[in-house]
């Protein structure tokens, strides 16, 4: 994983954090890996209540560090498409215990893009 060093982090876990401590990437993470390869269009429709700017940066951010890989095709019109690094897949499988967590002390169901992401994690 290619993270950015900060001379005042002491903890390695620091720079993951920056990354999937923001509002959206966890959620960007998982619906890129519910499919092996998605579209921007398609990760918004999934996620639905996402802003395109924030989406956008998110891709970027995750892009940089070497956890998601953007694929551009030389087509008219253009297309791109997302998937998961073999680190984006590792961050991912060490999600689903915590999402499981979750959902043991919830049970309610909203069908919220959360509720998507664990549901499609668990099947």
């Amino acid at each position: 994983m290619t993270l950015q060093k900060d001379s005042n982090c002491i903890c390695p876990l620091g720079g993951v954090m920056d990354i999937i401590s923001k509002k959206w990437a966890l959620l960007v993470i998982n619906t890129i890996g519910n499919s092996h390869k998605i579209r921007y269009s398609e990760i918004r429709d999934v996620l639905g209540e996402i802003n395109s700017k924030v989406l956008s940066d998110r891709l970027k951010e995750l892009e940089n560090a070497g956890l998601i890989k953007r694929e551009a095709y030389a087509e008219i019109p253009p297309r791109v498409e997302y998937s998961l690094t073999e680190d984006g897949k590792t961050l991912r499988e060490a999600i689903v215990p915590l999402m499981k967590w979750v959902y043991s002390k919830n049970t309610e169901r909203t069908n919220t893009p959360c509720d998507i992401a664990y549901s499609e994690t668990r099947t």
